[in-house]
Order: C-alpha cells, then sequence, then structure tokens
C-alpha cells in the first residue's frame, strides 16, 4: 500500500510539473518523457521561468537550472528531486544543500572566529541620509587636498629640475625627485594604514560611517599605490609584509588585486596565487563591511580568476582551481585539491609545472636589480621626459619661459590642436607598430613546454611581452569588428582559417603570451576571455599552447587554461570552469562551474542560421564592417577629443601658473576628473540618443545591435575611481540606470545602464557584474535585470539579463545567476549556477575551520 501511494503521489507530482511547463511554453500538453531542449524547444530562459514559477508552489518541489539541465524530462526531474513535499515558509525553500557546503569543516577556534559585532544604534532615515552626505563631503575634500598637495610637489619639482645645468644635472635632478616621490608614495599608504587602523581585526562596521572612512582612505592610497606596478616581484610581498601581512619564504603573488585588510592575512612558504585572485580581507554585505580571516598554509596554490571569502582557510599543500570560490566558512584540508564555486573536492591537479631552483639569493637579486631599473630608467625617463615635453615642445616651453613675451590667447587652440594630434594618433601609430615587432623580438628568449626559474632574464622577458601585447587601448578599438582578427594575428595569435563573422572577439582579450593561442576556424569569443598559457609555480614558470577548437562559442569571463578538455563545436557559458581532465568534451554545451554538460544550442539560437552562410553573410557583413568602422572612427575621434580638451586645459593652466601659481596645477587635477566624467557620460547618452535600451531578440546582423556594439566602445575607466563613494551611484544616474538612495559599489560594472534598476541601500562588491545581454553564436539578447532594495552582491558575481532579485536578497560571492532567475526577497543564492543556499542563513560566522595553520603561522618567522 505505501509503494501504491508512492506510486500515485510520484504521478501527480509528474502531471503537475508538466502542466506548469505546459502553461509556460504555451504548448497543449508536455509528455513526461519529452525532453525539455531537443524535443519541446525549449531554452535555458524558458526554463528558468518555469523554476520561478515552480518555486511559488508549495505543493511541488523546487527544482534549480542545474536539475533542469542533468535531468531534461519531467519523468527523470521528477524521480531526482524526490517525493513532492510541501515548501518551507517563505525565504526558507527546501532545496537540496550545495555539496560544497556539506564537505565544509567543522567550527573554528577562537583565532578564526570573528567576534559578534557590538550593536549599533538603528540610524533613522534623516540620520542615513545625513551620513551618507558627510561621507561623501569628506571624500571629495580628500581627493580636493590630495590633488592641491600633488600639485605643489610636481610644481617644485619641475622648478628644481629646470634649474639643472646641462643633460647630465638635469638626468640627476629626475632620479632624485622620481626616486624621493616613488618613496613617499609607496610610505604613506604604509603609514597611514598604521596611524588610521592600526592592526585589522575580524568584524565589522557601517558604510558611511567614522570608521568605514578610515577604511576608505587606507583603500584609495594602496590602490593609487605604485606597488602595484611590481605585482609579480619579491619587492611586492615585502610591501605587504610592511602593511602587516604575515608572508613566509618562496611565496610568489601575481594578482593585482591588492588585499586591504593585510593583518588578516597568513601565507604559509611556498605558496603561488595566480592572477586575478581575490584575496581581500573584506567584504560588503546588507550595508556594513565585514573584516575576517583568510589563511593559506605552505605550498598551496591559488589558480587564477577565484575569490576568497573571509573567513576561509586552505591546508598545507592544497589547491584552488581556476575560476573558483571558498564561500565564508570554507577549509580546504591538508594536500587536498578542491575547485568549483563553492568549491568541492576533485582528484584534478593544477600545479602542472615542476619546481626550479629559486633561493633567496635568486629573489634578492632580482629585487635588487627591478628597484636599479626602476630608479635608473624608468623613472628619470619619465620624468626627465616629461621635463623635456615641457622644455622642448614651444607650445608649452614658450609658456613656461619667463623671458618669452606673453602668447596670445588665441594660440591657444591651434597649440592644443597640434600637439594633441601629435601625441594621439603618434601612440596610436607608434604603439601598433612596436606591438607587432618588438614583442615577436623578445619570444625568441622563452622556449614552449620548457620550465625556467622565475626571477630571472626569461622571466623579466616573459613579464615585458605580457604587458606589452595586453595593452587594452587596441582591443578596445579593434574588438567587436572584423578587425580584431587582424590585430590578433598581427601580435601572434594562430587562428588558423578565419571565418569571418564581424564579432569573432570582443575588446577584452587577454593572455599570457601571444604566440601560443590557438583558436580554430568558426570559433566566437565574448569579452573577458583569459588565455593561461602559462603555469607556475611558487619557483617555477612554463609557456605552453593553449588551443581553442573550431566551431566553438565562448561566453562572458572565462579563463582557458592550456591543456584545457574542449574539442571541437562546444558551447562554454559565461564564467564557466573549462576541465583539465577527463575526456575531450565535442559537439555539447559546458556550463558552471564545476561544469556539467547542456545542450550545445537550442531553436532560438538556431533561427538566424540563414543569415551565416552565403551571399546573405557576404551582404550583412560588408553592412556590419561599413558600421564598424563608423564605429571605430566615432569613438576614437571622440577620445582624441578627450585628449585635445585636456591639452586645451593643460596649455591654459600654463598661461595662468605664473598668476596662481601651484593652486593652478591642483585644480586642473581635480577639473580634469569632473570633465572627464562628465564627457564621457555626454558621449555615452548621445551615442544613445538620449533614450533607454530595450530588450531585443535579435540577429548579430541586425543594424540594432552594431548601434548595441558601438556603445560598449564607450570609455568608461574613470568609473573606478567613484568606487565606494556616493558619487559613483549619481554617476550611474547620469548614465541612465534606475538607481535607489544610498547605494554602496565598491566596483560593480552594468554592461546596459538603462536596462538595469537597482533599489534602495543595495550592496555591490568589488568585481560584481550586471550584465543585461547575452549572445550565443548569431544570436542577440537583452532585457532588463532588476535588483530590489537591500540587495547584496557578492565579490565577483556575476548576474545575468532577465533577473529579478527580491528586496533583501544576497548572491554569494563568484556566483552566476542565470538569464530569467526569480530570486524570492530575503533569499541566499549561491554557487555556479547560482541556486538557494538557505544553510548559508542559519550558518553561524567564522563557521568553518582551518586544517592546519600551525605551519603557515611558523613559516612567516622568516
Amino acid at each position: 500500500m505505501v509503494e501504491q501511494s508512492s506510486e500515485v503521489h510520484i504521478a501527480e507530482t509528474e502531471r503537475r510539473l508538466a502542466e506548469a511547463l505546459a502553461d509556460v511554453t504555451g504548448a497543449e500538453r508536455v509528455p513526461v518523457d519529452s525532453h525539455f531542449f531537443t524535443d519541446l524547444g525549449a531554452n535555458s530562459l524558458v526554463m528558468a521561468q518555469f523554476c520561478a514559477r515552480i518555486r511559488k508552489r508549495a505543493d511541488l518541489p523546487s527544482p534549480s537550472m542545474k536539475d533542469i539541465y542533468r535531468h531534461p524530462t519531467i519523468r527523470s526531474l521528477t524521480a531526482a528531486l524526490g517525493e513532492a513535499v510541501p515548501a518551507a515558509p517563505a525565504g526558507a525553500a527546501t532545496v537540496e544543500a550545495a555539496p560544497a557546503e556539506a564537505a565544509t569543516a567543522p567550527a573554528a577556534p577562537d583565532s578564526m572566529t570573528s567576534p559578534a559585532p557590538m550593536p549599533s544604534p538603528v540610524l533613522t532615515e534623516r540620520g542615513k541620509r545625513l551620513c551618507h552626505a558627510l561621507c561623501g563631503t569628506v571624500q571629495l575634500l580628500v581627493f580636493l587636498g590630495y590633488s592641491l598637495v600633488s600639485g605643489f610637489a610636481t610644481a617644485a619639482g619641475y622648478e628644481w629640475i629646470a634649474a639643472g645645468s646641462g643633460l647630465d644635472d638635469v638626468y640627476l635632478r629626475s632620479i632624485s625627485f622620481g626616486g624621493i616621490g616613488f618613496l613617499v608614495l609607496c610610505a604613506f599608504p604604509v603609514a597611514a594604514k598604521w596611524l588610521l587602523v592600526g592592526r585589522w581585526k575580524p568584524g565589522e562596521f557601517r558604510v558611511w560611517g567614522l570608521t568605514y572612512l578610515r577604511f576608505w582612505l587606507v583603500k584609495v592610497l594602496l590602490h593609487a599605490n605604485p606597488m602595484i606596478f611590481l605585482v609579480g616581484t619579491p619587492l611586492y610581498v615585502l610591501y605587504l609584509r610592511a602593511l602587516g601581512a604575515r608572508i613566509g619564504r618562496g611565496v610568489t603573488i601575481l594578482s593585482h588585486s591588492v588585499p586591504v585588510c593585510t593583518d588578516l592575512l597568513t601565507i604559509g612558504a611556498g605558496t603561488v596565487i595566480r592572477k586575478d585572485a581575490f584575496l581581500l580581507g573584506y567584504r560588503a554585505h546588507a550595508g556594513r563591511v565585514q573584516t575576517g580571516r583568510i589563511t593559506l598554509g605552505r605550498d598551496v596554490y591559488v589558480g587564477e580568476k577565484t575569490v576568497l571569502d573571509i573567513d576561509t582557510a586552505m591546508g598545507d599543500g592544497a589547491q584552488l582551481g581556476h575560476a573558483s570560490a571558498l564561500h565564508r566558512g570554507q577549509a580546504v584540508p591538508d594536500g587536498e585539491h578542491w575547485h568549483g564555486s563553492p568549491a568541492e573536492p576533485t582528484r584534478t591537479d593544477y600545479l602542472r609545472v615542476a619546481p626550479a631552483r629559486c633561493g633567496t639569493a635568486r629573489r634578492a637579486w632580482f629585487g635588487l636589480g627591478t628597484l636599479l631599473q626602476l630608479f635608473l630608467v624608468y623613472i628619470p625617463l619619465t620624468v626627465g621626459g616629461v621635463y623635456m615635453l615641457f622644455t622642448e615642445v614651444p607650445a608649452i616651453g614658450n609658456r613656461l619661459d619667463p623671458q618669452t613675451a606673453p602668447l596670445k590667447r588665441s594660440q591657444l587652440i591651434p597649440d592644443a590642436l597640434e600637439l594633441s594630434l601629435v601625441l594621439f594618433f603618434g601612440f596610436v601609430v607608434l604603439g601598433l607598430v612596436a606591438l607587432c615587432t618588438v614583442p615577436r623580438l623578445l619570444a625568441l628568449a622563452v622556449k614552449p613546454d620548457r620550465v625556467y626559474p622565475l626571477y630571472g632574464f626569461h622571466y623579466a622577458v616573459h613579464r615585458a611581452t605580457a604587458r606589452m601585447t595586453n595593452v587594452r587601448f587596441f582591443a578596445w578599438l579593434f574588438g567587436d569588428s572584423s578587425y580584431i582578427v587582424h590585430y590578433l594575428q598581427g601580435i601572434g595569435y594562430d587562428l588558423s582559417r578565419v571565418e569571418q563573422t564581424g564579432s569573432n572577439f570582443g575588446t577584452e582579450v587577454q593572455h599570457e603570451t601571444p604566440f601560443l593561442v590557438s583558436v580554430g576556424s568558426g570559433t566566437m569569443v565574448a569579452d573577458g576571455l583569459s588565455v593561461l598559457n602559462a603555469d607556475y609555480s611558487s619557483t617555477s614558470f612554463r609557456l605552453a599552447l593553449a588551443s581553442i577548437g573550431p566551431r566553438n562559442f565562448l561566453g562572458n569571463n572565462i579563463a582557458y587554461p592550456a591543456g584545457g578538455r574542449t574539442g571541437a563545436n562546444c558551447l562554454l557559458a559565461t564564467k564557466v570552469m573549462v576541465p583539465l581532465d577527463g575526456e575531450v568534451r565535442e559537439n555539447v554545451g559546458l556550463l558552471g562551474s564545476p561544469c556539467f554538460e547542456i545542450p550545445r544550442s537550442v531553436e532560438r539560437d538556431a533561427r538566424f542560421d540563414d543569415l551565416r552562410s552565403g551571399d546573405a553573410l557576404r551582404r550583412s557583413l560588408a553592412a556590419k564592417n561599413r558600421y564598424n568602422l563608423r564605429s571605430m572612427a566615432v569613438l576614437l575621434g571622440a577620445r582624441w577629443l578627450h585628449t585635445f580638451a585636456l591639452t586645451l586645459f593643460g596649455l591654459a593652466s600654463v598661461d595662468l601658473y605664473g598668476t596662481l601659481g601651484h593652486v593652478v596645477i591642483a585644480g586642473y587635477l581635480a577639473f580634469t576628473l569632473a570633465f572627464s566624467t562628465l564627457y564621457f557620460v555626454l558621449v555615452e547618452r548621445c551615442i544613445a540618443l538620449f533614450r533607454g535600451l530595450r530588450p531585443r531578440l535579435c540577429s548579430i546582423y541586425d543594424p540594432y545591435f552594431w548601434w548595441h556594439e558601438r556603445l560598449w566602445k564607450v570609455p568608461d575607466h574613470y568609473l573606478n575611481i567613484f568606487n565606494g563613494t556616493p558619487f559613483k551611484a549619481l554617476v550611474w544616474r547620469l548614465l541612465g540606470v534606475r538607481i535607489g538612495r544610498r547605494v554602496f559599489d565598491d566596483g560593480c560594472y552594468l554592461t546596459e545602464r538603462t536596462l538595469t534598476t537597482i533599489g534602495d541601500e543595495c550592496t555591490l562588491n568589488a568585481g560584481s557584474k550586471i550584465q543585461c545581454h547575452s549572445q550565443e553564436d548569431g544570436t542577440f539578447k537583452s532585457d532588463r535585470s532588476t535588483l530590489g532594495a537591500g540587495c547584496t552582491l557578492g565579490v565577483g558575481a556575476h548576474v545575468h539579463y532577465g533577473v529579478t532579485m527580491g528586496d533583501g536578497a544576497v548572491l554569494a560571492p563568484d556566483s552566476f545567476l542565470m538569464k530569467g532567475e526569480e530570486v524570492p526577497p530575503n533569499a541566499q543564492w549561491g554557487g555556479n549556477p547560482a541556486v538557494d543556499m538557505p544553510e548559508a542563513r542559519s550558518r553561524p560566522r567564522g563557521a568553518g575551520r582551518a586544517p592546519s595553520t600551525a605551519n603557515a603561522h611558523a613559516a612567516t618567522a622568516s
């Protein structure tokens, strides 16, 4: 009788699920054995809507998108979800816990546990507005004061260098002034940290308050620090130690993401941290900044595009794979390998290069050589070059020379025009020639598949090649057009027989070396591809070929390693973790971290295939190329006009220098930021014709898509300056974002501003992204995404198009919230792809433990 009752219950669940899916798809009925994608023609957006609808019903179990892909029929889905049970009350849906969370270690010892925060008084609406306004005012005054000091120092340095007699004297004075300036800029953040904060401790504090102001000031000074240019050298490790980090011998850090709460960071000897890894030591959550420990043992490996949340740990010899994350409270035991988001155990070995001899002496010599090169070559060339520009260019020199008769104001525009044209287009032409020649010569010194020790000649050559060929300007200029393939081939990419689509690559492509990248014919790549064709240990590196198969499509924000196990005709979804073991995947799609297989394409994505071949392709491609050329000309002209305006203001400041003195330079720095922001906001709104975008489903050969691509090209690098201030929300509002009051934005990026809605008092962490579009092969899709009031996006979280997050909802770090998802109010979602994580709401702060921290602490005694 029990079995019979169970069968009846399962049949009833199948019937209800089938009725719900039929209602979503508009079909009369859905057979329980029909495949969602191949038989019913559904797509991920439709199935996300199906999941959202089921989630609202108390009489049905709640599936996730991962369940949908793994069990793509009603019958198999019902069996996987088990017997239908009534849903829990709102905000506590009964969803199976993510496997990584089940593997989370038990509670931490006291050293890893954040103390409970002291209760703070609840602010009234008026109090919140006052704190918000006062914080912004103080931040503005700090910037103006910094500009004033910089102006006085720059003017005094120029006058002192100009007083030199002869080339030798000018060179020595340039070394002295530049060297002192470099040391001051490096030492000031260290002094500010110890004076304003002392030692960072685990805890939390409200944003926009006095404690936050001290935190923000230290963070800004660290980000403006020239030591960032020395990431990947032993000097950077020494600098983090000066800031309070406990770091052992032989540690290699390649990530440009600067740890802020350095006293809470412990790194054992022999550890290597790859680039684009987040180890901040803090996060923002629900309007508060939380700080916590990150503890790495000896010989730890941290892969690229990873996130280590606060209160996480890795034991001796542990590994965290690429495109992975440790959520708060997770700890990797000694010797184990984990990957995924949130991370879970794996057998994959991510440390793929043998060690080499690289002792303390080698690191010391490399650090000393770097300093000598910096002080004897780069600093005097930069400072002396600016001095020579000021003195040898008549447009500037004649204005600064007190013995020269005052120039007429009518000469300002012709002089600025001439100077800006030479500087801007000279950089474009000479830079392109240098990129296509110099790296090829340097690459002759470093052979592929050969292990080299770090911190030697070969390592320096490799770093120089990577820096030169990853200049963003030219990828920005040629990206999203047919001309990007010629640029990439010019710097060294092997693109096989190019099948031109007009959108083969986006505007953001990076690599370790361009000479070991192979991309098959017919492959298309969206933005954010990072080709990992160099393997690192803490003592060695090796270059290796990274080969992407033919007829692939790569979504956004993907790290593709050498040895990736994908072949022909694959769809690699946004933020997917590319597998390094198992069989070579072909004719499938891959989604998630760790990845699982999904259909390569669905009916909706193939509806424009007739435009991708024959005469239709030739006509459409020719029209797209003409439009892209106009876009390149418009945006290149806009950037030159910006350069011209800054040059004009600079020459006018030089004219006023004799009257107003050093204040002019400080005013110029502040004016430059304000003007640049308003200028590029105006450029973007003009291109958009001061109208908002609308949801679209079209071919990449639709003129609307070409216009949309033009909007992506508008420069927005100025946005990062406003991170963590009230002014960031103001700029977003000027760009067309519907954004609420007191939104805390620590470094979020919005691709489609007018399709994005953000509610009051949302918290957006560093590296997060709201992307209101998707491109798969020749199909472009866009839709609105909405965040309710009080939502939180974790560090590195990615929100896709057509998404709705209810008030107070939280998306965990490094999570991928797929298109069409609806997150209930006050829910906590996480993972890649994101699912409900009710256990995260009840987990105590600081849960998790360091499996073996004794060795990590001992390793820092050096």
